[in-house]
């Protein structure tokens, strides 16, 4: 990711304010207030604003006066107790703003979790920048053949060199096209002076999906954490995932406390049906049970089998 002069020129003049504030602060996420954090070839993450901190969560859920309590012992059993037992009001007295910059066919599988502000970079107003998003070859996969929404193996250096050739030679037409059906360049560069540019709202319909997008995306801390589960999750899509990741460990220089419980019991945790239940009773009284004898339909069997796979991996 290369950052423009006057976009690194921002943010160091963002970074050198000093505000006073009597609001409670998170003093690691203030470490890193206003950086872009790279992500996949030209993608970022910068956190720009937040509300609240681990207290605010202790103090909505007792109504109190003060900020949290003396032992941060205290706090974290309180926030361990909401996250256990699914309080959600308490984490929604907490807020994050975030800028990111994406491919667009990412952000509108991301823009499907309808819990955030968000305010998109306008193609209708501006000119969009000639970025592309272009996997790595460890990234290009074939169809998965048990998975419909998923990848399969890698393909090999001779087909993943052809696929990623079509992708940039297609990105960079379209983009050229673009360009010519607008009469001006990126740089701001008119291609014709006689000839006058289609609209900007109807020049941009030829883009390609991996061309980057950027917006301001603001949502409370509840929200972020289902959001997180499942973006971070090793199902979810390579590319959407190489974010929440970066986002989790923002929720963790936020909220520290927060951000333990839900690893432990959102992440780390599974949901379990009546039936599920009692199968693993019987499993810890030492009974073999198999699938027929389960009363689970083989894809919940293999979920549930999956779950205690991946928390395994996590202890």
């Amino acid at each position: 990711m290369k950052l423009t002069e006057e976009q690194n020129r921002e943010i160091k003049e963002q970074q050198s304010q000093e505000n006073i504030t009597k609001r409670v602060t998170a003093p690691e996420l203030e470490n890193i207030l206003y950086d872009a954090i790279p992500i996949l070839d030209h993608g970022f993450i910068r956190v720009v604003d937040y509300m609240g901190n681990d207290t605010s969560i202790v103090q909505s859920a007792r109504v109190s006066y003060g900020k949290g309590t003396k032992k941060v012992s205290t706090d974290s059993g309180l926030i361990k107790y909401l996250m256990r037992h699914w309080h959600s009001t308490p984490f929604e007295m907490c807020e994050i703003k975030y800028h990111v910059k994406l491919p667009i066919f990412i952000a509108r599988q991301w823009i499907r979790h309808r819990t955030a502000n968000v305010n998109e970079y306008s193609a209708r107003y501006s000119i969009l920048d000639k970025e592309f998003y272009l996997p790595e070859p460890r990234h290009l996969a074939a169809q998965s053949q048990s998975n419909r929404q998923g990848r399969g193996d890698v393909l090999n250096g001779e087909h993943a060199k052809k696929v990623l050739e079509l992708l940039k030679g297609d990105a960079e037409q379209t983009y050229n096209n673009y360009e010519t059906m607008l009469n001006e360049r990126y740089d701001g560069s008119i291609i014709d002076k006689d000839a006058r540019g289609l609209a900007r709202e109807l020049a941009r319909m030829n883009l390609t999906l991996n061309t980057y997008t950027q917006w301001y995306w603001k949502t409370d801390l509840l929200n972020l954490m289902n959001f997180l589960r499942l973006r971070a999750d090793h199902h979810a899509q390579y590319e959407i995932r190489a974010y929440a990741d970066v986002m989790l460990e923002t929720l963790k220089k936020w909220v520290p406390i927060t951000y333990e419980a839900f690893i432990d019991y959102r992440v780390g945790g599974t949901e379990v049906s009546a039936k599920g239940k009692e199968l693993i009773k019987k499993l810890i009284d030492g009974k073999n049970i198999s699938l027929d004898e389960s009363g689970l339909s083989k894809r919940e069997w293999n979920e549930l089998m999956e779950a205690f796979e991946q928390t395994e991996k996590l202890i």
